[in-house]
């Protein structure tokens, strides 16, 4: 009976730390870039968008397609980058709770 409540109390600490994480990762963002940083992408590690910026230099009606294909590009990468910080925050909940990596989660 005792292993049923400490995992009881594993998982409602889990589920605490969930939440404190799903809040953090609202709240961190990152940027991708492109074209040597004529691009940058903000976004959270939520995946959400926050902002683009666009060097002036790109703004050409000839230059429409590079432009479409870098910030491609840049979302690609700060989605990566989003993608590393959601990780890294997983790993250091699964750690600090003693439960292996990637414990139900993909």
């Amino acid at each position: 009976m005792a292993d049923f409540l400490g995992m009881m109390k594993q998982a409602a600490q889990l589920q605490s730390k969930m939440q404190e994480m799903q809040q953090e990762l609202g709240n961190l963002e990152v940027e991708g870039t492109s074209g040597a940083g004529l691009v940058a992408v903000r976004m959270t590690a939520k995946m959400d968008v926050k902002g683009i910026k666009i060097d002036p230099s790109l703004m050409k009606p000839e230059e429409t397609e590079i432009l479409e294909d870098l910030v491609v590009t840049a979302c690609n990468d700060a989605r990566r980058k989003a993608e590393a910080a959601m990780q890294e925050k997983m790993q250091a909940i699964t750690g600090k709770l003693g439960l292996p990596p990637g414990f139900g989660f993909g």
